[in-house]
């Protein structure tokens, strides 16, 4: 038995989502730019900025009313301080996002030498900053502080636990701004992975979708074919007249083939041509119903989905009996929905089941493109009834209203 179009291009489809997979995977892997992350490392640092002046001031105002001066250090010396660490504030952050957190036993050490590159000039600097506010200050004839830079023995004994408190404070901030700069790194790949997944998600759907209409063209084409082989030698015009009908239709096939979407008047209107070429053959035993044109309510619907419900409603109405067979199609929109439906006379005392090719693609195709939202169910209404019914959302304004399946 020969493969369906479907199962031949399964592996196509298998192959494309896994390179597909293979790619976001990739993407994702890679570090991000630094530049997303500078105005939020800069806005973090204004804020540290800002704390740790107001918070210097505050103590500094509450020693003073115990007489105790020079404590902490100035307002300008402090953003002074800020301004210098600012630019290895953001080196050192863009190191530690290049680095990563993967392999602990490499990374880690190098994420540690990186924060004590920042948090070791701290002290220094506020005491550089101090030196140039005092010069800057001299200026005016007053100088809050000495001028003269402390030696190397004065700093160890008398500034080293002031040097150890200022890495520390520094330490618990770098550490923040850490957490605020991958926080912002993880959302960025969460995002971007969802953006990439949900176009990977469009790319099968759409090749899925363009192998079920493929299933669809070559099995009309070989029931129309039949039908016009009946005709050459009883009717030999009508045969002619047929394969001119036969001509037009395969045209509107490809169109609509290529289309996920069309006009609910352009389905129908295929299916009218479809059902005039299945009359010519049938002429004393098939009659059809089909609303006209102007009754239609303005909306889209997927392409072909009518076409395998009449043309199975044509096969097996016309089976296992010698009767008339009459097929009506119905379309009534009903609130935010569109109900779609083919009804046929068949063989009493019970229709036949029916579970072939055509709906079995129409149910897959439903459920492809709407989830949960459109239905589809055939079977005998009343004795000698066949009705095939779908349900699905009322799209007014285009393919691009179309509801997304539920996930």
């Amino acid at each position: 038995m020969s493969a369906s179009p479907l199962e031949r291009i399964t592996p196509r489809l298998e192959s494309i989502a896994g390179s597909q997979r293979e790619r976001v995977a990739a993407a994702t892997s890679d570090v991000p730019g630094f530049r997303p992350f500078l105005w939020v490392l800069t806005a973090f640092w204004v804020y540290v900025a800002i704390s740790n002046v107001l918070y210097a001031q505050s103590m500094q105002a509450s020693l003073s009313s115990m007489k105790v001066e020079h404590v902490f250090a100035p307002a300008d010396a402090r953003l002074l301080q800020h301004l210098m660490l600012y630019p290895l504030f953001l080196f050192c952050m863009n190191r530690s996002l290049c680095l990563g957190w993967a392999g602990a036993w490499r990374t880690w050490p190098l994420q540690l030498g990186l924060a004590l590159l920042f948090v070791l000039p701290a002290s220094p600097l506020l005491m550089f900053g101090e030196y140039l506010t005092s010069k800057w200050t001299g200026m005016g004839g007053h100088m809050e502080h000495g001028e003269d830079w402390p030696t190397m023995q004065e700093f160890l004994s008398s500034q080293l636990p002031t040097w150890i408190a200022s890495a520390t404070t520094f330490l618990v901030s770098y550490c923040f701004g850490l957490v605020l700069m991958n926080g912002f790194a993880f959302y960025q790949r969460l995002r971007d992975t969802q953006l990439r997944a949900a176009a990977l998600e469009r790319e099968l759907t759409s090749a899925h979708l363009q192998t079920l209409r493929m299933q669809l063209s070559p099995h009309t084409l070989f029931n129309l074919l039949h039908t016009i082989r009946g005709q050459i030698i009883w009717d030999p015009p009508a045969a002619q007249t047929m394969v001119v009908q036969l001509g037009d239709l395969l045209r509107r096939l490809l169109s609509a083939g290529e289309r996920e979407f069309t006009r609910l008047a352009d389905e129908l209107q295929f299916v009218t041509l479809y059902l005039e070429l299945q009359q010519k053959r049938f002429a004393d035993r098939l009659t059809v119903a089909v609303p006209a044109r102007a009754s239609l309510p303005h909306a889209w619907v997927p392409s072909l989905i009518l076409q395998p419900l009449v043309e199975n409603a044509v096969v097996h109405g016309l089976a296992s009996h010698e009767g008339a067979v009459h097929i009506q199609v119905e379309v009534a929109p009903q609130g935010d929905e569109l109900v779609l439906s083919v009804t046929n006379t068949c063989a009493p005392p019970r229709a036949p089941l029916r579970t072939g090719i055509g709906l079995a693609n129409v149910r897959e195709r439903l459920a492809v493109q709407f989830g949960g939202r459109a239905h589809f169910t055939a079977g005998e209404a009343q004795e000698g009834r066949w009705v095939a019914q779908i349900r699905m959302p009322l799209l007014r304004d285009g393919p691009e209203g179309r509801v997304e399946p539920a996930v």
